[in-house]
């Protein structure tokens, strides 16, 4: 029930009483269904906003004094609520004074979620920001953002189907006394992960643990001073020193676990690899009412405690095909029942398999059906890792007749392992590599995918139609394996695209051959480790339109093969080490004549980058966690000379950024230009007026941002104004009168003099 979603909080207990009451009423009474059934969708539909002023309390440790006021509001509803329903027929008189009652019940709590919510978010955001701005200071301790490990525990999912009892045993095993780990071990695709996130949304969990859950995804090269770093910056903690080697990593964790205890304290570390002993055991602590959960292929039996999660059984396996299977009111009625029979059971209760196959058959003619039930038949009494690969491959080779759907899914394995893929970063792929027209149409292939159970779509947070910042999305590593395994099919030199996954400096053979064979893919990716020495070997890959290259490194160097790739029109570097990374060898990119998309992650730039080379056919940048200082100011040559067609530019969590580069003002060709969460960020310079092609502008979150300049009225095609966020902006100057073709307006989470509109001016 929506109702007992809320209550963790005084405000949400508050609304959770109201809602409880309205839902009561509404089932015993005729007279005011209307207008009880209008509040009950306002509370519902604002539940999400209620569970955000929730986390937001629990991190700034207090409450709301301004919400207090509507508690009394929401307090006295629930008696005229209460009162409504001793209403009866003949008492007419007093139905019109009541029904009053209620409209202005309703307007108050509408009031309350579209102005003073937004307002009260937004301030407690920046609030929020700035504790946390304060304690990364200038020293040691790195950068808080979203693509280095988290700690936090996954959201919360309605119960799957089928494990109520695993959830009851484990939460037993993890219990017991004198258990300090629990191994919670399944074969890939069984849902180790999806029991171990229901474990910590536990109510009996929550109570015993409170906010020391921590909750860490250990991909393949997740090293162990980025999960310590993470720690520390889950809980605010300042780090004793700058780590001095790998035993004081080890050492200072112990410090911050004793620090926060006596508590009791649960680590879940989600898909340790096998053969990771020797990285447990650093875990490892006498430290009273410290629990570890470790999910893993493997059992680990020096550790103890192993939980085995079996497949679904029959029933459970059943339910959840038909709920892929099937739309919500698509008739269920196949011709042969056996066939679904044969169908579920060829799945082997892998909840992965039967939401992948059950979405690939949905809506298929009766013989596709027939054609699968027969091909998972031949699968043996035991699901082996390859078995489940082969179904999961059937369903695939349903794209066939989406050529690009197939591809798209299989380029998802161009980004490492268990990492937030930014939706940002697909649509500049897909664009080129598909010659799509729109973004739009990229980002319907990424949600046909999910749709499909082929990848997961992850929202941090609310979004505007047609912006995708905040978007990423997920894939399950067993799909990643099969993505690469589609890949590799192919000899090297006649494959599609190159995935490689470089360990140190041990870079793959033919790679080293004096006869190096030309490769023939369309796009590339490298992925390397904090070890790699950025001494790069020569490829020799002339077709390649699209080059990712992710790495872990303090440094790095871009190869110089870049030069030989004539077609190169997309090109992606990504960190997803803890500190910025120093770029070098940028100047090489004046040498590619083809390149259309820059898109660099967490880096840092050298100055005057974008002026020192031409780039003439450039038309998207986007910096994301860069360090940007000086990049657009002018070296040899000007800004408009060397990114003449420019026509948007993203710059999003540069903290650095305190002036807004008035260079950037002179690219006239300019179309759009985002400045997201960029917190230093002031004032806008006057010349921002000389954009006169802009056409969408978006300064979101940037808190210390006070004022737009008068100027502004310049901007005669600007079509799209946001300014959500920018906490000091108090009013609008009156030029924006002059902006004729403004459509959309936007500054939700602005000050309690601002609220999200939307202008329509008639063309």
């Amino acid at each position: 029930m929506a109702a007992d979603m809320l209550g963790g909080n005084a405000i949400g207990a508050v609304f959770g009483e109201l809602l409880r009451v309205v839902l009561k009423v509404t089932k015993k009474t005729i007279m005011y269904k209307t207008k009880l059934k209008q509040i009950q969708e306002i509370l519902e539909s604002n539940i999400p906003i209620l569970e955000e002023i929730e986390q937001l309390n629990k991190k700034l440790d207090r409450g709301n004094e301004e919400t207090e006021k509507i508690m009394e509001v929401i307090r006295n509803g629930k008696t005229l609520v209460l009162e409504c329903s001793k209403i009866r027929w003949y008492d007419y008189w007093r139905r019109p004074r009541f029904t009053d009652k209620l409209t202005e019940l309703e307007g108050s709590i509408n009031y309350f979620f579209q102005t003073v919510m937004p307002a009260i978010t937004a301030r407690d955001t920046k609030i929020l920001r700035l504790e946390i701005r304060g304690l990364m200071g200038s020293g040691s301790n790195g950068r808080i953002d979203g693509r280095n490990v988290s700690c936090a525990i996954p959201e919360s999912l309605m119960m799957p189907v089928g494990l109520q009892v695993e959830l009851a045993e484990l939460k037993m095993e993890l219990f017991k006394d004198g258990v300090s780990i629990v191994v919670l071990s399944a074969p890939p695709g069984c849902g180790k992960t999806t029991l171990a996130g229901l474990l910590c949304h536990d109510e009996e969990v929550l109570e015993k643990f409170k906010d020391n859950i921590f909750y860490v995804i250990v991909s393949k090269n997740t090293n162990m001073e980025g999960i310590v770093r993470a720690l520390f910056n889950h809980k605010r903690q300042q780090y004793l020193r700058d780590f001095r080697s790998d035993e004081d990593v080890v050492y200072q964790l112990e410090q911050f676990l004793n620090s926060i205890g006596p508590s009791p304290i649960l680590l879940v570390l989600d898909d340790v690899w096998p053969e990771s002993e020797s990285f447990l055991e650093k875990f490892v602590f006498q430290i009273k009412d410290y629990k570890i959960l470790v999910t893993s292929r493997s059992v680990f039996p020096r550790f103890g405690s192993t939980y085995k999660l079996k497949p679904l059984n029959y029933e459970d396996s059943l339910t959840l095909f038909r709920s892929s299977a099937f739309l919500p009111n698509q008739s269920q009625d196949i011709t042969d029942e056996i066939v679904v029979s044969k169908i579920v059971k060829g799945c082997k209760g892998f909840p992965l398999a039967l939401k992948v196959v059950g979405r690939s058959l949905c809506g298929e003619p009766e013989e596709i059906w027939k054609t699968r039930a027969m091909e998972l038949s031949k699968v043996g009494s035991i699901f082996e890792h390859t078995d489940l690969l082969n179904s999961l491959q059937k369903s695939l080779d349903t794209l066939d007749s989406k050529v690009i759907l197939k591809e798209c899914f299989i380029d998802l394995c161009s980004f490492p392992d268990d990492q937030r893929i930014p939706v940002n970063a697909l649509v500049d792929m897909w664009m080129e590599l598909y010659n799509l027209d729109e973004e739009a149409y990229a980002v319907a292939k990424l949600q046909e995918l999910c749709n499909r159970n082929l990848a997961d779509l992850v929202v941090t947070r609310n979004v505007v139609s047609g912006f995708y910042n905040q978007q990423f999305t997920m894939q399950h590593d067993l799909l990643r394996e099969l993505a690469i395994l589609q890949s590799d099919l192919e000899p090297i030199e006649g494959r599609k695209r190159l995935i490689l996954e470089i360990s140190a400096n041990n870079v793959p053979a033919w790679c080293m051959e004096q006869n190096q064979p030309s490769i023939s893919c369309r796009l590339m990716s490298i992925s390397t480790d904090e070890k790699f020495s950025s001494s790069w070997f020569f490829i020799q890959a002339p077709e390649v339109e699209v080059l990712v290259l992710n790495f872990r490194s303090k440094n790095h160097t871009l190869p110089e093969f870049i030069k030989k790739m004539e077609k190169l029109k997309v090109l992606i570097v990504q960190n997803y080490g803890f500190f910025p990374t120093e770029l070098n060898n940028f100047l090489l990119l004046g040498s590619v004549t083809s390149l259309k998309r820059i898109r660099l992650e967490h880096v840092s730039i050298p100055p005057s980058a974008f002026t020192s080379v031409k780039l003439e056919i450039l038309q998207k940048i986007t910096l994301y966690m860069c360090n940007i200082s000086q990049v657009f100011s002018t070296s040899t040559i000007l800004v408009s000379e060397s990114l003449p067609n420019i026509m948007e530019i993203n710059i999003e969590y540069s903290n650095d950024l305190t002036e807004f580069p008035v260079e950037i003002c002179l690219l006239t060709k300019l179309k759009k230009l985002s400045i997201i969460n960029c917190h230093n960020l002031i004032s806008l310079p006057n010349e921002i007026g000389k954009l006169v092609n802009l056409e969408v502008l978006r300064l979101v979150s940037c808190i210390e941002l006070l004022e737009l300049p008068n100027t502004i009225g310049g901007l005669c095609n600007l079509s799209i104004l946001d300014i959500s966020e920018c906490l000091e902006i108090e009013r609008l100057p009156e030029e924006i009168g002059e902006l004729q073709n403004l459509r959309q307006l936007l500054m939700m989470g602005c000050s309690s003099n601002c609220v999200f509109a939307i202008i329509n001016h008639e063309p």
